[in-house]
């Protein structure tokens, strides 16, 4: 017995020093005598709790269906030059349709078979021929084409905007999806919620296109021109210049090569700027543009936004560019983490925006902690005041399961919401619940005449079992909740989980152990129970 009880006292120590450990950096200010070995991060804190934004986002992967769209139709009109197919034109509408107008049957012919070879999401919906002999084909996307395709921006929206989130520094986001295309962004103690929406909401579709010549004016433009404005810097600080400049609609290459993207300081100008990276197929599509357009400009557009159109002067084939304009420092970090984390599929639309103050985080955490303490302390001296000996027991079992809670939040790096509070009071009520089994298993025991420690073998050894089944029950219905709920829910999940197995240790073990000690130590001739 002694060895027996030399190992659970070691395993409860152990177990009690884990929990301190972690534990420690949420309650001490740590000492510096403290190794980086240790763990240094505190509790993480919910938005209710702490702060922060909590934002309900909309998908627009209609956008996404006709983005896809269009892309198709210049990869059909490529495919039709590469093929020497002769047609009149490749036109797409907002409504996943793609008309291609040929002059022959020949032609038509061709058509179809690069329509059957190369783009099992669509079909061939109707053939027309007019007076002229011209035939006109229409192509519709399929509708489980489309459907994958919204299926598809929604999923990558989610990747997206959660890897934007996590390189902007939020400590502990939630980020989910929801039904109807929309997705839920939670960030505890951001402190710029006008940055941070900006950052999140931004598409990032980078696109270079050429400049119109200088002889190519709104009234003359073709077209395939496009009349866009970008602002240059003026000559006194901070003086920024809004100039037209007319560019080619389409875009010669993206932003979908690039690899890394990273602020650096311009020398000249002493202004940041960022630099990018491009993938070995882009650094070759780079170099093959630069070298066919020296001397021409090359416009570096962000969202519709023309950032700069420098002038090519040579050949660039080392696989990177920069983009300038004018910006500070914050908008060139936030650039290049859009650009690394990709571009967003389809736009996003702010269906709901809530900001909790701290102070509000404040008040929760003030209002959680007192009623944790008035039940605590109530059911502190109920317990002591009826069981009294055993009760003290039970009590000190209390204490330690709080601290085992926190310290297991702590190593997990949960997050403590509100309804996480409201999981730990609960968790304090089923704690004693557990004892109070046990110590009238052991009072039945003792009014049978059994010595105390048979009483004690006794009791433990028929209320575990009823003990386990009540509390592996709740188990799974916290775990169940914990899958399938989001926020709050979780939040509750979580704590509840950690709140029922650690119970089950201090009820179970720890008890067992001081009773055990006692027993052995003093030898008892009777129980105060």
């Amino acid at each position: 017995m002694n060895k027996n009880l030399t190992y659970k006292a070691v395993l409860v120590l152990g177990v009690i020093v884990f929990a301190l450990i972690y534990v420690a950096p949420t309650l001490i200010d740590l000492p510096r005598w403290w190794p980086n070995i240790l763990p240094k991060d505190k509790l993480h804190l919910g938005l209710d709790l702490r702060g922060g934004m909590n934002l309900v986002l909309e998908v627009q992967v209609d956008k996404a269906v006709e983005s896809a769209l269009e892309r198709t139709r210049q990869d059909i009109r490529r495919k039709l030059d590469r093929e020497k197919v002769t047609f009149t034109k490749v036109e797409s509408d907002e409504k996943s349709t793609i008309t291609i107008v040929v002059p022959s049957k020949s032609n038509q012919a061709k058509v179809e078979d690069i329509l059957a070879s190369n783009y099992p999401g669509f079909k061939l919906q109707s053939v027309k021929t007019d007076a002229d002999g011209n035939i006109t084909m229409t192509v519709v996307m399929k509708p489980e084409e489309a459907a994958r395709i919204r299926e598809q921006a929604h999923k990558q929206a989610l990747e997206t905007i959660r890897n934007r989130v996590d390189q902007f520094g939020v400590a502990e986001p939630e980020i989910v999806p929801l039904d109807d295309w929309r997705i839920q962004v939670q960030l505890p103690g951001v402190k710029d919620p006008t940055r941070a929406k900006e950052l999140i909401g931004k598409t990032a579709q980078l696109e270079f296109k050429l400049v119109a010549p200088p002889s190519v004016t709104k009234a003359n433009m073709a077209p395939d021109m496009e009349l866009r404005y970008m602002y240059t810097r003026g000559s006194q600080p901070g003086q920024r210049i809004k100039e037209p400049i007319i560019l080619y609609k389409r875009a010669v290459m993206t932003g979908e090569t690039i690899t890394d993207a990273r602020v650096q300081i311009d020398s000249q100008f002493n202004e940041p700027y960022v630099s990018c990276s491009f993938d070995a197929r882009g650094a070759d599509l780079f170099a093959k543009i630069t070298t066919e357009n020296v001397k021409e400009r090359l416009a570096i557009v962000m969202d519709g936004k023309v950032q700069s159109a420098p002038v090519i002067q040579e050949p660039i084939t080392g696989g990177e560019c920069r983009i300038t304009g004018s910006f500070t420092m914050d908008e060139a970090r936030d650039l290049a983490v859009v650009l690394r984390s990709g571009a967003l599929p389809a736009p996003v639309k702010i269906l709901s925006e809530e900001n909790v103050g701290p102070s509000l985080g404040q008040d929760s955490i003030n209002q959680g902690i007192t009623s944790m303490i008035v039940g605590l302390a109530l059911v502190v001296l109920a317990i002591l005041v009826y069981y009294r000996f055993a009760g003290l027991v039970a009590n000190l079992a209390l204490f330690l399961n709080m601290i085992l809670m926190l310290g297991a939040l702590a190593a997990f790096q949960a997050t403590l919401t509100l309804p996480g509070i409201a999981g730990i009071i609960l968790t304090i009520g089923m704690a004693v619940d557990a004892n109070v089994l046990i110590f009238e298993r052991i009072r039945e025991e003792v009014r049978l005449g059994k010595t105390p420690a048979a009483a004690v073998e006794a009791g433990y050894g028929k209320a575990t079992l009823t003990i386990l089944d009540a509390n592996v029950t709740t188990l799974i219905a916290a775990l169940v909740l914990y899958q399938f709920g989001t926020g709050p829910v979780r939040g509750f999940a979580v704590t509840l989980s950690i709140g029922i197995v650690s119970s089950l240790f201090t009820a179970i073990t720890f008890t067992r152990l001081i009773f055990d000690y006692v027993l052995l130590r003093f030898r008892p001739s009777k129980l105060s129970i």
